[in-house]
């Protein structure tokens, strides 16, 4: 059976374009909803999955990217015989949302040294 771990651990393979951090430690991804596909033919149970994903901030470029790998990460897992991607806006994404991982990963995590530039998200 597929679970949203299942999918979570196989989006951990998308990047965000600018950040290049994927987009599950970065905290976009808002909701997996996997349902048996009842019209798939063969033995397997094939499922479909839909995914909620968030931006960071509106970019149209960044936003078809984004669903391109996402669609093409789930179309090559044998489990899913059909993906689709919503992109949501509410609640609005901020830091919080990113993993211990991707705070260490971009530097936030370190103490402020005088004179250096923060990274703004």
């Amino acid at each position: 059976m597929l679970t949203e771990d299942d999918v979570r651990d196989a989006l951990r393979v998308c990047f965000d374009p600018e950040l290049q951090v994927n987009i599950v430690d970065l905290g976009l991804v808002y909701g997996i909803t996997i349902t048996r596909d009842e019209e798939a033919p063969g033995f397997e149970p094939r499922y479909l999955v839909h995914i909620a994903l968030t931006m960071r901030a509106p970019n149209d470029e960044r936003e078809a990217l984004l669903i391109g790998q996402v669609q093409n990460r789930l179309a090559g897992m044998r489990e899913v015989s059909r993906a689709t991607v919503e992109v949501v806006w509410e609640p609005a994404w901020t830091a919080d949302r990113m993993t211990a991982a991707a705070r260490q990963q971009l530097g936030l995590d370190r103490p402020a040294k005088q004179g250096l530039i923060n990274i703004t998200l």
